[in-house]
């Protein structure tokens, strides 16, 4: 009888490992698991065969001999393509240590409600009425009464508007003067309060009447969210939604519940503040923040226009 010869197997090619500095020959040097991972992906996207083996503590990635020269010139691609991605994080400025003045100046907005709550003989006013004086009545704004934008904005309806405020604005209002100085930072959250009760005023009907200084807080909302993305605008890529987007979610939490709610200044004073944040941080970032004593004159400028719209509603 005869027998059938077994033919013998025919041995596949071992695959190749590609090495850290994608040099042409092969080498057995383990990559790290996240840049193992990493080439594995690019491989996977433009149809190249590979697998990933353990080796010690790091990982070879093994690919075919017919597929080992495409492969190299395929990462070599992707590495040229992103030398320089993700790019560094801006050098993070100095912080402030104004902690204390800001601290200090919503202290002085609580002493305040406080002395409106007593009976105080003025000028010709017996006893001061400073809800009626100050609050920001659209109809006498657009009238001209101009001071309602700022001294609304020192006015709250009781312990519970004012804690509020004083709460959640010093969370922002504290970030912020201590990354552009008090005098910038206060400077800012004014004119945002300012411009937002303006358009509110425009809006709303001829009697309507607010007080609070929420306006100008979350006006510090949209100068923290503008201020951010400007900064990290190159970082957040795809993601460049993320800050306005949580901003917007604090507005709607915060900003939109209660009866006597007054959503339009909330609303414009968000989006005040996140205009003058991007055009403030477009600024900074082209000619530098403010030194020591254009911040001291910027924060007297903030004290005097206060000061000026009170002695302006008082007379």
């Amino acid at each position: 009888m005869e027998n059938d010869l077994e033919q013998p197997e025919e041995r596949q090619p071992e695959w190749l490992a590609l090495s850290a500095d994608l040099r042409s020959s092969p080498v057995s040097t383990p990559l790290s698991k996240k840049q193992s991972r990493r080439w594995g992906l690019v491989l996977e996207a433009r149809g190249v065969p590979f697998r990933n083996e353990p080796c010690g503590r790091g990982w070879l990635l093994l690919v075919p001999p017919e597929a080992f020269a495409r492969a190299c010139s395929e990462l070599r691609n992707y590495e040229e393509l992103n030398h320089n991605w993700p790019p560094p994080l801006p050098v993070e400025n100095p912080q402030h240590d104004n902690l204390l003045p800001s601290l200090s100046v919503l202290l002085l907005v609580a002493c305040f409600h406080n002395l409106t709550q007593l009976n105080i003989n003025l000028l010709s006013h017996h006893p001061v009425d400073w809800i009626e004086l100050g609050n920001a009545h659209a109809g006498k704004i657009l009238q001209g009464e101009w001071w309602r934008l700022l001294t609304s904005l020192t006015l709250h309806a009781d312990l519970i508007h004012l804690f509020s405020n004083l709460t959640l604005g010093g969370l922002f209002i504290v970030r912020l003067c201590r990354d552009l100085g008090a005098g910038l930072g206060w400077s800012l959250l004014l004119a945002s309060g300012l411009l937002g009760n303006l358009c509110n005023a425009l809006l709303q009907q001829f009697d309507h009447r607010a007080v609070g200084a929420s306006t100008a807080v979350f006006g510090a909302v949209g100068l923290v969210a503008a201020i951010g993305l400007i900064r990290y605008r190159h970082n957040l890529r795809r993601r460049w939604p993320l800050p306005i987007a949580a901003a917007l979610a604090l507005l709607a939490m915060l900003g939109s519940s209660g009866e006597r709610t007054d959503l339009g200044a909330h609303l414009f004073g968000f989006v005040c503040g996140f205009g003058l944040g991007m055009v403030a941080e477009y600024l900074l970032g082209r000619y530098g923040r403010p030194g020591v004593w254009l911040n001291r004159m910027l924060s007297l400028g903030a004290g005097a226009m206060m000061m000026l719209a009170w002695w302006a509603a008082l007379s």
